[in-house]
């Protein structure tokens, strides 16, 4: 494993102070999901299309992950992940768009620093029945239909973060700096989370804040906040969900709009034997809009998911949006939707390494 200077000269510190010899492990993994969608609403006239999709379930990715034993229970780790568009082949955004990052763990928890997931994402994720599937959830954010996705920030620049997990409590937090030299607190972002575990029963809240830069007119800033909280239990071959997010931007700028939705989602999954059946339901309350052009949409998903083996499933998901008062909205969190309601089903495979 080639090391920069910085982490040779942490490994001398630590081996002048006595530490025992160094042992490390790098690991090679990713995630291939690939599949078909057909949809209805994909063009202004209403038409239909069919396409090879990348990432159903989750987000095809490949990455190299380590650690490095310092002694004395403490261990440098580092993660690279990037992603793959499984459709074409091609790099999804920069080489390690998803993660780029090194730091310390130990019986402290974890920090790390560089770009990586955030708090709220690492908590969030285990409050969604369909896990962040591309096709479909709307667990980080709502469709890219409308005036704002309402969602919360999946990955930051520049980020410091910690985790820890202390009994029956997880806890995380994060900063990542703006590095603007208007002054500290423009662009900055900041996380809090925590998860209590109470027996079969999981309770979860977040909270981040997202600033944008100081408006010389108005000498306010842009200042974005989501939290969630939520909770799911799982008994014998059933598992259930519930989570409310609330998003509010705030505007710096002099005579405009204040940006504000509450984001509710539910679901249930039943396994029994290889077989895994989900059913989700997201709705969105527009908030803070004139009157009759709120869109209010509502998704319905179904899933059948079957295992293979321990790394490979099948996958089959049907998903259903529509919106009010006769606005646009759509399935993706991507693509833009062009009617009042679109159906969407996908038939996919997934395997892990």
């Amino acid at each position: 494993m080639k090391k920069s200077p910085l982490t040779l000269a942490v490994l001398a510190l630590f081996a002048a102070a006595g530490s025992a010899q160094a042992q490390s492990n790098v690991q090679v993994y990713g995630l291939l999901d690939v599949g078909m969608e057909t949809a209805n609403n994909q063009t202004p006239t209403g038409g239909s299309m069919t396409r090879v999709i990348s990432g159903g379930m989750n987000t095809s990715r490949w990455g190299l992950r380590g650690s490095e034993d310092l002694g004395g229970g403490l261990k440098a780790v580092f993660n690279l992940e990037g992603g793959i568009l499984m459709d074409t082949g091609a790099q999804d955004g920069a080489l390690f768009k998803r993660q780029a990052n090194v730091g310390l763990e130990g019986a402290f928890g974890r920090v790390v620093v560089g770009r990586s997931f955030t708090t709220v994402y690492d908590t969030v994720i285990g409050f969604d029945p369909m896990g962040f599937a591309p096709f479909y959830s709307w667990a980080t954010s709502g469709p890219a239909t409308g005036p704002s996705k309402y969602g919360f920030t999946t990955q930051y620049d520049n980020i410091i973060k910690y985790a820890g997990t202390f009994g029956d409590w997880r806890i995380g937090a994060n900063y990542a700096a703006g590095e603007q030299t208007t002054g500290t607190q423009d662009s900055a972002k900041t996380g809090f989370s925590t998860v209590y575990k109470m027996g079969d029963v999981n309770l979860m809240a977040t909270w981040e804040r997202n600033n944008g830069n100081t408006v010389p007119a108005t000498g306010n800033r842009d200042k974005n906040t989501v939290w969630h909280i939520g909770g799911n239990y799982e008994t014998g071959p059933f598992k259930f969900w519930a989570v409310v997010r609330d998003y509010k931007l705030v505007a710096g700028k002099a005579l405009t709009a204040d940006v504000d939705a509450t984001t509710t989602w539910g679901g249930v999954a039943y396994k029994t034997g290889a077989t895994t059946l989900t059913g989700a339901v997201y709705h969105v309350n527009v908030k803070n809009v004139a009157a009759g052009k709120d869109a209010d949409p509502t998704m319905y998903v179904a899933r059948y998911r079957y295992a293979l083996s321990k790394r490979t499933d099948l996958h089959v998901t049907a998903a259903y949006a529509k919106a009010k008062n006769g606005q646009l909205t759509g399935l993706s969190r991507d693509d833009a939707g062009y009617g009042n309601s679109q159906r969407g089903l996908t038939v996919g495979m997934q395997h892990r390494f």
